[in-house]
């Protein structure tokens, strides 16, 4: 099981980076020692920063390589959401690396539960999902404003890496990374429905 990260695939994330737009998709892998259904996320000691964002989960239904966009909607059938934890190099003892800072353990915390998108009732790129920290709403996200939709990342990825049965796919971040802290607590729904929450400890 492969967990890939999508990196800076929302137009709003983009433009507050001042960046130009990507002409194809990056992303990253995180070994599945980083995946968690936890309710908390217990902060390690190897950096003094660490942030997270929210993102819209796919998981992978059958062995897929080269696949076509067209027939990409026939790979996957469910959604969740999940929270993407990073760290940063900034007050370590080590200038580590970007594997170390993105793919440590339990880094890739997922809903409990994956959705049938037919339940869902929506198209894969018109799904609302949030994020709530301390109770308040802090964002708001539409699948809508994806760059690289859906269909064209699992095509894309099968072009060099064969998808197999349960990889995930976290699609990417609409907002910018989140500082946590100790204490804090993060909710986040789809279509209204609480999915997730977790205590950073």
């Amino acid at each position: 099981m492969k967990i890939i990260c999508v990196e800076n695939n929302y137009r709003e994330h983009i433009q507050g980076l001042k960046h130009y737009f990507p002409n194809f998709p990056s992303f990253f892998f995180k070994p599945d020692t980083a995946l968690t259904t936890d309710n908390y996320f217990y902060l390690p000691d190897f950096a003094q920063r660490f942030e997270c964002k929210c993102e819209l989960v796919i998981k992978i239904d059958k062995v897929g390589k080269c696949i076509d966009r067209k027939f990409a909607h026939k790979y996957y059938s469910q959604v969740a959401l999940g929270m993407n934890f990073t760290a940063e190099n900034e007050g370590t003892d080590q200038n580590l690396s970007s594997a170390v800072l993105k793919a440590f353990d339990y880094s890739a915390l997922i809903s409990h539960n994956f959705v049938p998108i037919a339940d869902v009732e929506r198209e894969i790129q018109n799904i609302d999902f949030y994020i709530m920290k301390n109770g308040v709403r802090i964002w708001n996200a539409n699948t809508s404003l994806m760059i690289f939709p859906v269909n064209d990342l699992i095509s894309h990825i099968s072009q060099y890496i064969t998808l197999k049965t349960g990889d995930l796919i976290f699609t990417g971040s609409p907002c910018d990374a989140m500082p946590i802290e100790k204490g804090d607590f993060f909710e986040g729904f789809l279509q209204n429905e609480q999915m997730l929450h977790c205590l950073i400890k």
